[in-house]
C-alpha cells in the first residue's frame, strides 16, 4: 500500500519550488539580492497556460525599490539568463493598458514546451568575498593573492 505524502504544505495557497541545480549555480549565485527577489515574486505568477505579466510598478511595491533600481533588477535576470521578454507594455489612456510578460526560463512554457534553462548557458564568474567561484561552481580561496 503506498504512502501518502504528509508534508505540511500549504494546500489553500500553494507552494512554490525552485530547482536545488538553479539555487546553487553561479549564474543565481551572482545576483544581487533584488533580483533573487523578483525570481520569486515572478514566480508567483506563473501558470502552464502562458507567459508572467509582472510590470516595472509591480516589482517597486513588492521589492520594494526605486524604479531605477527595478529596472536594473530586471536586466540583470534577463542579461543572466532566467527571464525573457515576451510581449512589451503598453499604456493608452483612451484604451486598456497591459503591463510586460515575460517567460521564466527555469519552468515549462505554454504549449507543452519544455525549460529553456537560458541561465545555464551564461558564462558567468562571481565573486564573493574572499571566495571566487568558476563557473564550475568549485570554490578557490583568494586569501593567498
Amino acid at each position: 500500500m503506498a504512502k501518502t505524502n504528509k508534508l505540511p504544505f500549504d494546500k489553500a495557497g500553494g507552494v512554490i519550488a525552485q530547482q536545488r541545480r538553479m539555487l546553487c549555480s553561479p549564474a543565481y549565485l551572482g545576483l544581487s539580492a533584488q533580483a533573487k527577489v523578483l525570481i520569486t515574486l515572478m514566480q508567483r505568477h506563473w501558470t502552464p497556460k502562458g507567459p508572467v505579466g509582472f510590470g516595472v510598478r509591480q516589482a517597486q511595491q513588492e521589492i520594494p525599490c526605486s524604479r531605477t533600481l527595478a529596472l536594473k533588477v530586471f536586466g540583470e535576470l534577463i542579461e543572466a539568463g532566467f527571464i525573457a521578454l515576451e510581449d512589451e507594455s503598453l499604456f493608452c489612456s483612451r484604451t486598456h493598458s497591459k503591463t510586460r510578460t515575460w517567460r521564466l526560463t527555469w519552468l515549462p512554457c505554454w504549449n507543452n514546451r519544455p525549460p529553456t534553462n537560458d541561465w545555464e548557458k551564461r558564462q558567468v564568474s562571481i565573486s564573493t568575498g574572499p571566495f571566487s567561484i568558476p563557473e564550475s561552481g568549485s570554490q578557490v580561496s583568494n586569501m593567498d593573492h
